[in-house]
């Protein structure tokens, strides 16, 4: 937190691109959804944008380049757009990392370093050294801009009968968050494509996650929806270490898609009751391995987004093998 905080105010207090940033806490840690020790954590440096043209750059409907519809109120961004008027997540990236890169040079009571730019991530990656032990933590370029969602998430978010009409429609009027992230699909990799996110979304609908409104809460009853997202995400956290290169593609972002759909599928309360632990993650399990099998999850905003493309399918298949014989097993890798 001393560092993060110490880097915002640098940053702020530098004339120009990003002296409007905010701070956001997204991701297991802040979701409460941690598994492992919290050593791991995503911050996302929100930037107020106040109207751009968004044009989609792939059937995906989550990759979008960025336009400005006519000359913007932030004048301090003209030097990110690229020579096709493009607003360039590479050049915004790349500017914020040398400011970080600096800055971190004058925390004097804790090593920071930035770690190396991995190819294709939106994230810049800060090393904190210290003990009790080491943490990473990766900050998001973040824009937020106050506009209606485009058209491709029209028909997701379907938690009418889990959380209501009224929680759906009152997250649908939240701005839109796009993230500086690189769109692999693309055949010429310029960096200047943005891709939708919904983290703070979703962690109010972990956070709230009853449909009555006081599940979980101190006197309220209590449910086993974030215990089963936890076993599921510790079950593939374990295998991927097994089996590091043929998990590669699979992340607990796969993991909290399906946790959605299933409470979709399971909306009531009484669907998820905490004594049930076991007959309830089985149910979800029983999902994802289905999810696996078709090489078919749907993004939980962007229904036409595919997030288990059918190219993938020997490690679908793979994934689903291990998780069948952990299931059919009695879950040995719990018992270690």
């Amino acid at each position: 937190n001393q560092v993060v905080t110490h880097l915002i105010q640098a940053i702020r207090s530098r004339e120009g691109s990003f002296s409007s940033i905010e701070r956001l806490g997204a991701g297991s840690y802040y979701e409460h959804v941690k598994v492992f020790e919290p050593n791991e954590f995503d911050i996302m440096l929100v930037m107020p944008v106040a109207r751009l043209q968004l044009d989609e750059c792939d059937d995906t409907g989550a990759y979008y380049y960025l336009s400005f519809k006519r000359n913007p109120k932030e004048k301090y961004l003209l030097k990110f757009l690229d020579e096709d008027g493009k607003l360039s997540a590479f050049k915004m990236l790349q500017a914020l990392r040398e400011i970080i890169k600096q800055e971190v040079k004058n925390i004097k009571d804790v090593e920071v370093t930035v770690k190396r730019k991995k190819a294709g991530s939106p994230a810049i990656t800060l090393q904190i050294k210290n003990p009790p032990g080491e943490i990473s933590v990766d900050i998001i370029l973040t824009l937020e801009v106050q506009q209606s969602w485009p058209p491709s998430t029209q028909d997701g978010l379907k938690i009418e009968q889990w959380l209501g009409r009224k929680v759906r429609t009152e997250f649908r009027n939240r701005s839109l968050y796009l993230v500086a992230k690189q769109n692999k699909k693309e055949k010429v990799l310029r960096g200047n494509t943005w891709r939708l996110s919904f983290s703070h979304i979703e962690k109010d609908m972990l956070n709230n996650h009853g449909s009555s409104k006081t599940c979980c809460e101190s006197d309220g009853p209590k449910c086993c929806r974030k215990g089963c997202l936890k076993l599921l995400k510790y079950l593939l956290e374990q295998l991927k270490m097994q089996y590091t290169k043929q998990l590669d593609r699979f992340c607990s972002y796969h993991v909290k898609t399906a946790f959605f759909h299933s409470c979709v599928m399971w909306p009531n309360d009484t669907d998820w009751q905490s004594g049930d632990l076991e007959h309830c993650f089985q149910k979800y399990l029983g999902y994802f391995l289905d999810c696996l099998q078709k090489s078919q999850l749907p993004h939980f905003f962007i229904p036409q987004y595919n997030l288990l493309s059918p190219e993938d399918k020997a490690s679908n298949y793979f994934l689903s093998r291990l998780l069948n014989y952990e299931l059919n097993n009695r879950f040995p890798i719990f018992q270690e």
